[in-house]
């Protein structure tokens, strides 16, 4: 790979593109990024990458350097579209580019492993969406090659975006500061809507071959990540149930756009789950419970969470994600209660870089925020977080979801 020991390269183009904004940005090494996938996630991870470097004051520099779909027409609009300077058909050809340091992966869990794998043999840095893989097998393959290439300073991560809203990061902050005290429950809930029409064609989404899982996977990773990340703790065992609600859906007549596609009269079979619900238990004694489900009407992207501690409570809703609900046990009863947290001064996290207080941000700021840290942990040479050891964690605790399930809501333990 070529480039300086941040394994970044030098941009002939002073000004480059999909760059750093701030003053002297023209100075600092250029950071390629290669993105496989363009559809959903590989939309959002394009607004982090152009934005990241406009708002924050990066070590290095990133160019969008080149993004890889199967059609090539489809991926040149694509890169058209999202700011890329050059689009590939054939992953392998942009892992290959003198141009990529990083490698940043948005398609579908059945190739991630191979994809990942590739990528840091080949002397890149890798962003992998969640979650990590398929299976645990293929994500402890891909945490022993991340381990592997860490000692030749390559950096891997674990795109769970949403540790980084603010308001979690400052959730997660008040919690090591003790503010909670000992930690009892944590209740968390996923809900979307999007699958309700038993009309909706058969994507990928809903062949397990493809996705491994369904809502467990899908969203049941992020809540499980945001439960582990805020509590500061593993998830030690679960007791599960899953459903299939609706068990075939009209095969796909063309293109997936999103979370949108058109079906044909001829019908396939899902072989993944619609819903979730488990308990847990952390390390510590505290206990868990968690929802996920795509069937969850009028729900959008309702990402809800609540940690009850000894000294008092933190609540989150996606849905209003500049707000961190906060109550202190220790106040007197008489003046006690929830209160509402607005977060957007400059001292919260990622603040000090956006708008004035009480300009809110949003969904996609995520991403910005994700690339801001990789590219620190690039240059610095520091582990990020989550790193693919993260990633396996959750992919174990999913494991022991679907087992439990299987067993008729078993206790299962999960791995260490």
């Amino acid at each position: 790979m070529a480039g300086s020991s941040t394994g970044a390269t030098r941009d002939p183009d002073a000004t480059g593109d999909g760059g750093e904004g701030n003053a002297g940005a023209g100075h600092k090494p250029v950071l390629g990024v290669g993105m496989v996938g363009y559809a959903f996630m590989g939309a959002a991870h394009s607004q982090g990458w152009r934005t990241a470097g406009h708002v924050f004051d990066l070590p290095l520099r990133p160019r969008l350097a080149a993004v890889c779909g199967r059609d090539g027409a489809a991926v040149r609009a694509a890169a058209d579209r999202l700011g890329w300077a050059a689009a590939e058909t054939d992953w392998r050809a942009l892992i290959a580019r003198d141009d990529v340091d990083v490698v940043d992966i948005c398609t579908p869990g059945d190739s991630h492993a191979e994809i990942a794998v590739a990528a840091l043999e080949a002397g890149k840095h890798v962003l992998c969406e969640k979650p990590l893989a398929n299976s645990v097998e293929e994500a402890e393959a891909m945490t022993e090659a991340a381990r592997a290439a860490a000692g030749r300073g390559q950096i891997s991560m674990t795109g769970f975006n949403y540790r980084r809203v603010p308001a979690m990061a400052l959730a997660r902050r008040m919690i090591a500061e003790g503010r909670l005290g000992t930690l009892r429950h944590v209740r968390v809930s996923y809900l979307q809507d999007w699958l309700v029409d038993p009309a909706f064609p058969l994507t990928w989404r809903l062949q397990k071959a493809h996705a491994g899982s369904g809502a467990l996977g899908d969203l049941g990773a992020h809540a499980v990540d945001l439960a582990q990340y805020l509590a500061g703790e593993p998830v030690a065992g679960v007791s599960a149930l899953t459903e299939t609600f609706v068990k075939e859906r009209p095969l796909q007549d063309g293109a997936s756009t999103g979370l949108t596609a058109t079906g044909s009269a001829a019908v396939g079979q899902v072989t993944v789950d619609d819903a979730a619900v488990f308990t847990g238990r952390f390390a510590s004694g505290a206990l868990a419970s968690f929802e996920a489900t795509r069937f969850a009407t009028g729900r959008k992207n309702a990402l809800r969470i609540e940690l009850n501690g000894e000294k008092g409570s933190l609540a989150f809703d996606l849905e209003r994600l500049n707000e961190l609900y906060f109550h202190d046990q220790t106040e007197p009863a008489a003046g006690a209660g929830f209160r509402r947290i607005l977060v957007t001064e400059p001292e919260h996290p990622y603040l000090e870089a956006w708008w004035p207080p009480g300009h809110g941000l949003g969904y996609e700021h995520t991403f910005a925020h994700q690339a801001r840290d990789l590219v620190h942990a690039i240059a610095a040479r520091t582990a990020p977080a989550p790193s693919f050891a993260d990633g396996l964690q959750v992919q174990r605790v999913l494991a022991a979801v679907e087992e439990s399930a299987a067993k008729n809501s078993v206790y299962t333990p999960v791995p260490a």
